[in-house]
């Protein structure tokens, strides 16, 4: 499923199949938590600035507004109209941020809603379920997201029970895909990695999470609290233990930054929820650097948000307006922002994959992560 089509360094070029089309590696995918990008993005906007492949979440979906009825629609691809790839999260970070009163067990977690507080139990099987229901094109393993800084032996024995629940949902997963009326049979399972910032944890986990062939990987529970420095040893610590056939998705990360220097030490897939949440605020990437639209010195700007950005936004308004929209309190400000700056993400790997292409990343990681980290 997963064909390498070049390397430099570290750095991966290379191409992922799925039953909704071909992933081209590196790649950003665009949250969409509750089958919808918050900024009123639609399925057709997603086309429009490049999306691949959407991301949803299935404890939010779980819990609204139900996987069954999500499944009796034909599954979240029809239910959203979106005919390319889909990931869906295990619903894991969100149990352990989101829900109070949860009580961990070797079956799964017991939890009430954040929505309602009515009481749910979900584990791997149930997780799996969930997201066959959905129909995703890459279902992520049941996992406990362990906090930074927590005890040792703690991450230990948590790293052991996660290892377990891998183990029970790929042999779940198995036997949904072997049911004739399951919504998307070609469905698969990416495990994912925990140990906090414990490299022997970490590499010791991602050993034996490999021995399981699974068709790709995660490293889970970073940029939760650790610093850069130790995100990136982190990394560069469980790669060289990761299959090199097979995908690596480092989950919830991040900054542009974050992304070429991570790209470098090997990964090939990204989430974040950073450009939407960001852009909601008006702090806009561009390709000079950072900019908070809300600023006075914009007021009069006849210029686009990014004079070297092609997104919609880019080609047609003036940051004057969109800085009139943010004033106002216009909903439109929130649909701009969003726009622009999951195209910024979605153009960043582009360039990403060119540079690959061209043998020329190097120069690329250098000119950038000096720029797109500066604010202007």
């Amino acid at each position: 499923m997963f064909k390498l089509i070049k390397n430099e360094g570290r750095a991966r070029r290379g191409e992922f199949r799925t039953p909704h089309g071909t992933v081209q590696t590196p790649v950003f995918m665009n949250v969409g938590t509750q089958a919808a990008i918050k900024g009123a993005l639609s399925a057709e906007d997603l086309l429009r600035i490049g999306c691949q492949i959407e991301l949803s979440n299935t404890y939010h979906l779980h819990v609204r507004p139900g996987d069954g009825l999500i499944r009796s629609q034909g599954g979240l691809h029809r239910f959203m109209t979106w005919e390319k790839p889909i990931l869906t999260d295990s619903g894991g970070f969100q149990i352990f941020s989101l829900a109070s009163l949860r009580k961990i067990k070797e079956e799964g977690v017991k939890f009430n809603s954040h929505v309602d507080g009515r009481h749910i139990f979900m584990g791997p099987e149930e997780s799996m379920r969930i997201q066959s229901n959905l129909g995703s094109d890459i279902a992520m393993a049941f996992d406990e997201c362990i906090k930074i800084p927590s005890p040792r032996d703690y991450v230990k024995a948590s790293c052991d029970r996660t290892y377990r629940w891998l183990v029970r949902c790929k042999d779940e997963l198995q036997r949904l895909n072997g049911l004739k009326d399951t919504v998307n049979r070609g469905q698969v399972l990416f495990g994912i990695n925990q140990g906090a910032v414990f490299h022997d944890i970490r590499i010791d986990h991602m050993k034996r999470i490999a021995e399981l062939d699974l068709p790709g990987y995660a490293i889970g529970g970073l940029a939760v609290g650790e610093s850069t420095e130790e995100m990136y040893d982190t990394i560069e610590a469980v790669e060289e233990y990761m299959p090199g056939n097979k995908p690596r998705y480092l989950m919830g990360v991040g900054t542009p930054v974050n992304i070429i220097e991570s790209v470098a030490r090997g990964i090939d897939f990204f989430d974040c929820v950073m450009p939407a949440r960001n852009g909601r605020h008006g702090h806009l990437f561009t390709w000079s650097g950072i900019i908070n639209i809300n600023n006075e010195k914009y007021a009069r700007d006849e210029r686009p948000i990014d004079p070297e950005c092609g997104c919609p936004v880019c080609r047609r308004y003036t940051r004057a307006y969109v800085r009139h929209l943010f004033r106002c309190g216009e909903l439109l400000a929130l649909r701009f922002a969003v726009m622009h700056n999951l195209y910024f993400y979605n153009k960043l790997m582009e360039k990403i994959r060119e540079s690959l292409e061209q043998g020329s990343f190097l120069e690329f990681r250098s000119k950038y992560t000096e720029i797109l980290g500066k604010r202007i």
